[in-house]
Order: C-alpha cells, then sequence, then structure tokens
C-alpha cells in the first residue's frame, strides 16, 4: 500500500547523538537502552535498539543516528521507549544504524 506524500511529511526522522548506552538484560532479543539527544526544540529522548550484533557499547557513545520522534511512546518491559532508532536489518536480524556521512547539528530533519 503506497502512502501519501501528506504521510510521509508527517513522519520525523531526525538525527540525534547517543549520549548513554546500557545493556538491557529483560529485553525478549539482546537489545541496548540508547538516551538519545535530539537538539534542544526535542530533547533526549530514550530507545531501546536490537543492534548488540554489530555495535559494542561503547562504538555507540556519541555516535549520530536517525530515529522517528513522533511515534507513540512503546512500553517495552519496565522501560518506556520514546523513538525509533532506524536501521537496515539483516536476513539475520541485524541491524546496520542509518547515521548522516558527517557530524551535523543534533534535530535536523530527514527529508
Amino acid at each position: 500500500m503506497d502512502l501519501t506524500w501528506n504521510e510521509f511529511e508527517r513522519t520525523e526522522m531526525r538525527v540525534g547523538t547517543i549520549l548513554e548506552v546500557n545493556d538491557f538484560p529483560e529485553a525478549r532479543k539482546p537489545a541496548y537502552q540508547l538516551t538519545i539527544d535530539f537538539g534542544s526544540q526535542i530533547g533526549i529522548r530514550k530507545s531501546s535498539a536490537q543492534i548488540t550484533k554489530r555495535y559494542q557499547k561503547e562504538d555507540l557513545l556519541n555516535r549520530q543516528i536517525v530515529a522517528v520522534v513522533n511515534f507513540p511512546k512503546k512500553q517495552i518491559g519496565k522501560f518506556m521507549s520514546e523513538c525509533l532508532v532506524l536501521g537496515a536489518v539483516g536476513e539475520e536480524g541485524d541491524v546496520v544504524l542509518l547515521a548522516p556521512d558527517f557530524k551535523i547539528e543534533n534535530g535536523l530533519r530527514i527529508g
């Protein structure tokens, strides 16, 4: 089913920088809990991301990523996910994060 242009424009994909990475042992599938800075207008958001196959915690700190920031919050166990980190999902379920090629301002919209 195709989206209309107006539907696509409502999706807020923004650039953010990962400030904190924690293990998420309660998750059903291996995941990290991320704290992400999306700049002064959006602020700090948290997300759960199943990215443990390709990324170590220390590799994620201060890394810029792309996430959808206007989906409803989602309760995952005792953790509240406030945005959806985007990545390409391989056949084995491994995720490669989407990210800008250059360091840019947090909060910039993807279009």
